[in-house]
């Protein structure tokens, strides 16, 4: 099929409406006529609003589709300006504790003038110009303890000596291996295989699989206080971002939920995707701040909550509607949405005033005006059929967007609720990259495990704490909850 110029169509019905109520003004046409030619416009008008969206591709710049499903990544829609970067901030990464820094430094005298031969050696030094050389050097530390066995002269029993408490087998292994294993397996994605082999390299020897696991298991019990105590800090928050995403369990579609405000991240693991899982949790219908989501129906259910609508998205979904059929309002919408987020983020108050907001409101609300003169009409139902009339991408975007006007706008009224939701979809991506690099999670209690650790790392990651570090510190029960 030959490509169809979009706009040429319209232009061509538009043209033959045009001429038609011409004709109609000169008396040239019945009534009869005139009604029957409105309602197959109005059919038509319905039909060539449905037929451009669907031969308009959608792809990572005006969809939700990620980057990595399409072509090119061209997820960008708004002004690099338009977000705080974070390049120039400077970062103090901590040093894990079972590491050592043997730094030297050797200065290099200066003794004879290279020009004239001259003697140096007793003139003061300017300045000092250095070069460094990093490098690493692989050591492995063996602890033996031997206990001795000896024979009572008195009763004739073997009498032996105990093992310290943290030795309680023939072989066992210390918290540097352990968080070491731990960030390949759930940071690094790497697979068990891979891990063992690479722990081999370093200690000449082969650690079993259910060894590995059982590393994680121990740290996913041990950050049990850490969790609660994190929910309880959550949740005295002004504002969370949530969000989530499918995640392949035992050959079982579940769902991973997010929760992110501050340093803190909690990810949890459900079954499901809407309230049952959000109840279950027991942060958002507990909460009494402000939520920033994609407009999921499960989210906005929560009445006694305000909410923030992800910004990202509505461009998106608005670059796909110009796309589509060129719509004006869409065109309208899309520039004030940036020029508001952009005016915001230049702001120390990171808001409008009073003043700006009133005047951005009515603006808004003229561009729905246009939209809904824009729009064709949606066709009366005429069967019992159950279900609601389909509707366009280009009408349900417009109803959402009247329907939902104090959530889009709150960005631009209070300085604590950003523009989008880019910082729960940051924290659920690696999720993404694990499943991409290891297919699905085999059980459940290892995906729930994964959650827990990943929530962790995340946090202290967030915190600038090496995660080795936070793993260390949490097998022998130190955790940080500031």
């Amino acid at each position: 099929m030959a490509s169809i110029d979009k706009q040429s169509v319209r232009a061509e019905f538009d043209k033959i409406k045009t001429s038609f109520d011409e004709q109609v003004k000169a008396g040239k046409v019945s009534t009869e006529v005139a009604t029957l030619f409105n309602a197959l416009m109005m059919l038509f008008n319905i039909i060539l609003s449905i037929f451009m969206e669907k031969t308009t591709k959608k792809t990572s710049a005006n969809s939700s589709i990620p980057p990595s499903q399409t072509t090119t990544d061209k997820s960008s829609t708004t002004n690099k300006n338009l977000t705080n970067s974070d390049e120039n901030k400077k970062k103090t990464v901590t040093v894990a504790g079972n590491t050592r820094t043997v730094e030297t430094v050797t200065v290099l005298p200066a003794v004879r003038c290279d020009n004239c031969g001259a003697d140096l050696s007793g003139v003061n030094c300017t300045c000092i110009e250095r070069r460094t050389k990093i490098d690493i050097i692989f050591e492995k530390t063996e602890e033996h303890v031997d206990v001795e066995v000896k024979q009572c002269p008195s009763c004739d029993a073997t009498v032996k000596a105990k093992f310290p408490d943290d030795m309680p087998g023939p072989v066992q292994y210390g918290n540097g291996i352990k968080a070491y294993i731990i960030q390949l397996l759930v940071s690094q994605m790497i697979s068990l295989n891979r891990v063992a082999n690479m722990v081999s390299s370093l200690i000449g020897r082969m650690i079993a699989d259910s060894t590995m696991l059982g590393f994680v298991f121990r740290l996913h019990l041990a950050l049990e206080k850490w969790e609660d105590n994190a929910k309880k800090q959550i949740m005295t928050s002004a504002c969370i971002h949530v969000d989530e995403t499918s995640l392949r369990v035992d050959k079982k579609n579940h769902w991973i939920h997010v929760y992110a405000s501050g340093d803190i991240t909690l990810k949890f693991l459900h079954e499901k995707r809407g309230t049952e899982a959000i109840e279950a949790f027991g942060i958002i219908p507990n909460y009494g701040g402000i939520i920033v989501h994609d407009c999921w129906a499960s989210y906005l259910s929560y009445g006694h909550l305000d909410h923030g609508l992800c910004g990202s998205h509505l461009l998106r979904e608005l670059a796909f509607i110009i796309d589509s059929n060129h719509y004006r309002w869409a065109k309208k919408m899309k520039c004030l949405l940036q020029k508001l987020c952009h005016i915001v983020s230049k702001r120390k108050e990171k808001c409008l005033t009073t003043v700006e907001y009133l005047k951005a409101e009515r603006l808004y609300r003229k561009i729905i005006a246009l939209g809904e003169k824009e729009l064709p009409p949606i066709p009366e139902k005429t069967t019992k059929r159950r279900g609601k009339v389909a509707k366009s991408d280009a009408h349900n975007l417009w109803e959402r967007l009247k329907k939902y006007e104090d959530s889009v706008l709150l960005f631009a009224k209070l300085a604590h609720v950003p523009f989008t939701n880019n910082r729960a979809e940051r924290d659920l991506r690696m999720t993404k990259v694990k499943q991409k690099v290891s297919g699905c999670f085999r059980t459940e209690k290892y995906a729930k495990a994964y959650c827990r650790i990943s929530s962790y790392l995340q946090t202290m990651k967030n915190k600038d704490i090496n995660p080795l570090v936070a793993i260390s510190m949490a097998l022998i029960g130190k955790i940080d909850f500031g």
